[in-house]
């Protein structure tokens, strides 16, 4: 497990005992969404983007390589 991962999972913990904390519901549940889920996927899809970006060249290379090197093209 990535160590950013482990980072969201803790902040995601700490925003959803301070959402129970709230005094009303909405609270708690606004508490939740602009703390905690909404930042943390932002930042994910942010610090992720180099390895998406990765993937994506990776699977377009092999994409574009030939099955068999050996076999002449029609």
């Amino acid at each position: 497990m990535h160590f950013s991962a482990l980072v969201a999972i803790g902040w995601l913990y700490v925003t959803l005992l301070m959402s129970l904390a709230q005094p009303t519901i909405l609270a708690g549940i606004a508490t939740l969404l602009f703390y905690g889920l909404l930042p943390v996927a932002i930042l994910l899809y942010i610090f992720t983007a180099p390895a998406r970006r990765r993937r994506r060249r990776e699977r377009e290379a092999a994409r574009d390589t030939p099955e068999n090197p050996d076999r002449e093209k029609p």
